[in-house]
């Protein structure tokens, strides 16, 4: 875990992996805010098709870099874009996977995040929601900790909340990890 930013740990979450093993990943997946590719390794490993996007140049250069010396290349795609218009993307996935981006938003701007992930989950699609915790207990105090209920009432509308469980989260920063949340949610079906 040497590395220069705390979410770079150079290994998947433990609750992705956990994810991985209980094969709750189907069909096509997005990995939202991939950074170097870890998660979306793993879950491409498992035999999946996976678009990770981020904003990072050289976090995209290195996944790019990891998926090929792990013969993953095939599955796996990384893209340049900014999560913060999913929209515009143009294109639907049968599970999404933020992995420590929800958790940065607030306000509006949460609220238009949220909505840019239903955009890209086809209906009925899964979410995998991994965020810092308002649980946690010091140091270091990580930034953008988050409620049961923060997670609620973003997934209120348009959404099922099937299950908010406790998890932790790993961190350069923080030997023992971050107390976290994993949140996963169905996107409701269009109204005919």
């Amino acid at each position: 875990m040497n590395s220069h930013s705390p979410w770079d740990v150079g290994e998947p979450q433990p609750a992705v992996r956990a994810l991985v093993e209980a094969a709750e990943f189907a069909g096509r997946v997005l990995d939202v805010g991939c950074g170097y590719g870890e998660n979306a390794l793993l879950i491409a490993a498992s035999g999946l098709h996976v678009t990770g996007l981020d904003h990072d140049d050289e976090g995209l250069q290195r996944a790019t870099r990891l998926s090929r010396e792990r013969s993953l290349d095939g599955r796996t795609r990384f893209i340049r874009f900014d999560v913060r218009n999913l929209a515009e993307l143009g294109e639907t996935f049968d599970t999404v996977l933020d992995s420590l981006v929800f958790h940065a938003f607030k306000g509006p701007a949460r609220k238009e995040y949220v909505a840019g992930l239903r955009s890209v989950l086809r209906p009925g699609g899964r979410l995998h929601v991994l965020g810092y915790s308002d649980l946690h207990v010091g140091p270091p105090n990580p930034p953008h900790q988050v409620s049961r209920a923060d997670l609620r009432e973003a997934f209120a509308d348009g959404w099922t909340v099937d299950g908010i469980r406790e998890a932790r989260c790993l961190s350069n920063l923080a030997p023992d990890g971050v107390a976290a949340w994993l949140a996963t949610c169905t996107r409701d079906q269009e109204e005919s």
